[in-house]
């Protein structure tokens, strides 16, 4: 079908055509005036989400602002925001509401029904990069409409209160029973820190080691200078005594060993004189040995003396090394007690420090939600709109008009240019009539050049 054909065919049916299209813009004014009117009232709330929180100063990350406002939607559309809303209007009560219900038969509980109906007549709407919402809410009373509106405003406000406090709250709880195990925990680690410091007798344990360390030193120096006065003495038998240092600082040796001298020098000088037998000689000779065995005895006593105080120096040493080594051990041990109690201090701390702060959280009213504009009553209905279901009434019924006309040709075709003859009879066309149909020639007279051209399109 060439366009030439189609306009002769809609030319042909425009009575069909104009009859439907009157039909359906007379049926869309009188539904429009026959349906009830419709009134829709906003009211317009704002996110402050962008800032710090109040309470924990957290700042939310700019990816998920977009899906905030996603959430906050959901969450004014949620059941449970509707039933806050039922509470604070107590629509469950109106005896027209509970009529309503049982007309219904419907198989959910009263607050349930009321809420899903309060929810299909909500309607949100929100802009892009924008932390504005608005509530809308359609009804058949206007002063309904601005007052479920507002209630949804209050409720979200009341809801995302809630949503913050609660599980601040029990937060809460859960960090108080927490801090109470954390306050056992470390009240045992202390008692045990306390008992072993008084079962070790350990008041400071780097102090006490240290005075133990030096005093080990001390105990080393003394005895290495013990044996080194040991070294290198003999007696007349050979035996190992103590040295001249030792037995100088001995006031009875150096005595002996000065009167040995005196005494040997005199010797020396009677023998030079007299005989052997004569009685002053066996008198200094028998002075001379007085005095070395007196000397050796007292040598001897005193290398005993060096002898027996290095093995109580050694002794002592070793007594020494087994308490620094004990300490190093309570030292270890009591490190490790000290850091159990270090760390169950710090958990109780976190532990304390988390419970004030959800404690704070709980204890906050604040929200994010601030109401811009109150819903207001409307004056003007929002429903049905005369002027724009015209307007789509006459789009529609041009459609319908076109789709009937073409459907009424289908069943009823007949001849509309020579074409059309030469299409069905497949025949050559030796002459048109050039009076033809009234219809024709008035579109002949009105558009010839319009008809000249859809025959050359039709052509091509």
């Amino acid at each position: 079908m060439n366009y030439s054909r189609l306009l002769l065919i809609l030319l042909a049916r425009r009575n069909i055509i104009l009859l439907t299209l009157a039909v359906t813009v007379l049926t869309t004014i009188v539904v429009s005036l026959l349906l009830p009117k419709s009134y829709k009232s906003t009211a317009t709330l704002v996110l402050t989400y962008k800032g710090a929180d109040p309470v924990t100063g957290m700042m939310l990350a700019p990816q998920q602002i977009s899906n905030y406002m996603a959430t906050q939607l959901d969450i004014i559309r949620s059941t449970k925001t509707a039933l806050i809303v039922i509470d604070k209007l107590k629509l469950d009560q109106s005896e027209i509401v509970k009529a309503s219900y049982e007309e219904s038969k419907s198989g959910l509980d009263l607050r349930n029904w009321l809420a899903g109906g309060l929810l299909r007549d909500l309607n949100i709407e929100t802009s892009r990069d924008s932390s504005v919402i608005q509530i809308n809410y359609v009804s058949t009373d206007a002063e309904f409409a601005a007052m479920v509106a507002n209630a949804f405003a209050n409720a979200y406000q009341e809801i995302s209160i809630r949503l913050t406090v609660e599980p601040s709250q029990n937060a809460a709880t859960y960090f108080t029973s927490q801090l109470n195990i954390f306050r056992d925990r470390l009240d045992a680690a202390q008692k045990k820190l306390s008992a072993y410091q008084h079962d070790k007798g350990i008041i400071d344990t780097d102090f006490r080691l240290d005075i133990e360390t030096r005093r080990l030193h001390e105990l080393s120096s003394q005895l290495v200078n013990a044996q080194a006065e040991l070294l290198g003495t003999v007696d007349q038998d050979g035996a190992k005594w103590g040295s001249d240092a030792q037995s100088l600082r001995n006031a009875m040796v150096s005595n002996l060993k000065i009167n040995l001298s005196q005494a040997e020098s005199k010797f020396s000088e009677i023998s030079q004189k007299l005989g052997r037998n004569h009685p002053s000689y066996a008198g200094a000779k028998a002075e001379v040995d007085m005095l070395r065995s007196e000397l050796n005895r007292h040598i001897k006593a005193t290398a005993q003396d060096g002898i027996k105080k290095e093995a109580e120096i050694k002794a002592a040493l070793e007594e020494q090394k087994t308490k620094v080594l004990s300490l190093n051990r309570a030292r270890d041990e009591l490190q490790l007690l000290t850091r159990e109690v270090e760390g169950a201090q710090q958990a109780y701390n976190s532990a304390m420090q988390r419970l004030n702060q959800t404690t704070l959280e709980g204890q906050s009213n604040l929200s994010s939600v601030s109401v811009l504009d109150s819903a207001k009553i409307p004056d003007t209905p929002d429903s049905p709109k005369l002027l724009l279901n015209m307007m789509l009434s006459l789009f529609l019924g041009t459609m319908l008009g076109i789709g009937s006309g073409l459907v009424a040709e289908m069943i009823d075709q007949r001849v509309r240019s020579p074409e059309d003859l030469a299409n069905v009879l497949n025949a050559p066309v030796l002459g048109v009539i050039k009076w033809g149909t009234p219809s024709q020639k008035g579109l002949l007279r009105t558009w010839p050049r319009l008809v000249q051209r859809i025959n050359l399109l039709g052509q091509k």
